[in-house]
This record gives structure tokens, C-alpha cells and sequence, in this order.
């Protein structure tokens, strides 16, 4: 029996009607799954299966807490989460996936194992930034954090003895000024000098209609 196996929805078997199963998600079964954005928590999973007959719609339901790193001080911090999905799976010749909603599953194998799917939940439902709150970070770490900071800060300032500022008095320099000025003012001259443009001038393009 594979260590994922209790995760596998026996469709095949189920008779027609509504089927409950639930599941608790704990440090344990994030081990199992080694995903890379969580592997602690502890998530109460739920899945409804209603076998129509020709299609089987499953709703899930995750919710609880997982522990993440905080993005400040690296420690471990707590976020609630609340997540729920929908999949419809029918039968065929071989998995494809047709949408993000639609599943095929071989006739053959008649199940379907749900453990990657109640991740790839409670992965969402993760915000992008988790910082702890104010005065709760590693105070250590923060320390260090801010040392390196600032040091980087120094090192990147002194980089080619220039600084921020040096860089913009550089580009807005009179030499560029100067430079998009004479181009202008040659393309002017070589109009004026220009016997073709000369002749141009002397047609009236106004329109008259």
C-alpha cells in the first residue's frame, strides 16, 4: 500500500448518490507530499463526490493552519487558511486534464487520488508576502539582516566611485544638450540649403477645396 493510497477516491465503485470523505492534513502528510511551498500544518480536508452516473462532481474543502518562513526573519509563523475547489472527472482511454475543472481518468484504474489536488489548495490560499506581526520577528535575525543591508548598501555605493546622483548629472550632462542641439540644427540648415526643398517651398500645398 503506498503511503498516499487513503487519498484515492474509489469513483468506479461508488454508487450513484453523495459520498463525504474527510481527512486530517497533519506535519505528517505535508512530509509525505514533500512540497516545496509548505511542510507544516495541521488542515481538516473534506471531499463531497456526487456520482451522477456519467460524471462524478467533487467539491473540496480545506481549512486550518499552516506554518510557512516568515520573509523577514526566516522563522516560522502561522496562517490560516480557508480554500475550496471543484473538479468534475469522467472516464476515458487515458489521464488528460481538459480544463482546470474537467479531469479524465482511465476506465481502468476507476480511482483517483486527491492528495497533490488538497495541496495545490492550501499552496494557494497562501498569501505571496507573510510577515510576522510587528514585534514578533527573530530579533537575532533581524539585527542581521539589517547589518548585511547596509553593508550591501556601502559596498554598492562604492562600487565605481560614483554615486546615484553623480549617474544623473552624467546623462543630463551639456554634452548631451549639446549634442541633440547641433543635430537639430543641421537638419534645419540642410533643408534651407536644399534645392529640392528650395522648389517645395515655392508651391502652394494649401488646400483649396
Amino acid at each position: 500500500m503506498g503511503k498516499l493510497d487513503a487519498y484515492k477516491l474509489p469513483l468506479k465503485s461508488l454508487p450513484e448518490g453523495t459520498h463525504q470523505y474527510e481527512y486530517q492534513l497533519d506535519t505528517n502528510w505535508f512530509t509525505l507530499i514533500d512540497g516545496p511551498e509548505v511542510q507544516k500544518g495541521n488542515v481538516n480536508a473534506q471531499a463531497l463526490v456526487k456520482n451522477t452516473g456519467y460524471v462524478y462532481e467533487i467539491h473540496l474543502k480545506v481549512e486550518g493552519t499552516v506554518q510557512v518562513p516568515c520573509d523577514r526573519c526566516l522563522d516560522d509563523m502561522p496562517i490560516e487558511i480557508a480554500q475550496e475547489s471543484r473538479l468534475f472527472v469522467k472516464f476515458g482511454s487515458e489521464y488528460r486534464e481538459e480544463s482546470e475543472e474537467v479531469i479524465i481518468i482511465p476506465e481502468a484504474d476507476g480511482e483517483l487520488n486527491i492528495a497533490w489536488f488538497l495541496y495545490e489548495m492550501i499552496a494557494l490560499a497562501i498569501p505571496m508576502k507573510h510577515v510576522h506581526l510587528p514585534g514578533q520577528c527573530n530579533k537575532t535575525m533581524v539585527k542581521k539582516l539589517q547589518k548585511h543591508t547596509a553593508r550591501r548598501s556601502q559596498d554598492d555605493d562604492s562600487y565605481d566611485g560614483y554615486s546615484d546622483s553623480d549617474y544623473a548629472t552624467y546623462s543630463d550632462s551639456p554634452e548631451d544638450s549639446f549634442e541633440e542641439d547641433s543635430f537639430e540644427e543641421e537638419e534645419e540648415s540642410r533643408q534651407q540649403t536644399n534645392p529640392i526643398w528650395d522648389e517645395l517651398k515655392k508651391l502652394n500645398l494649401t488646400d483649396n477645396n
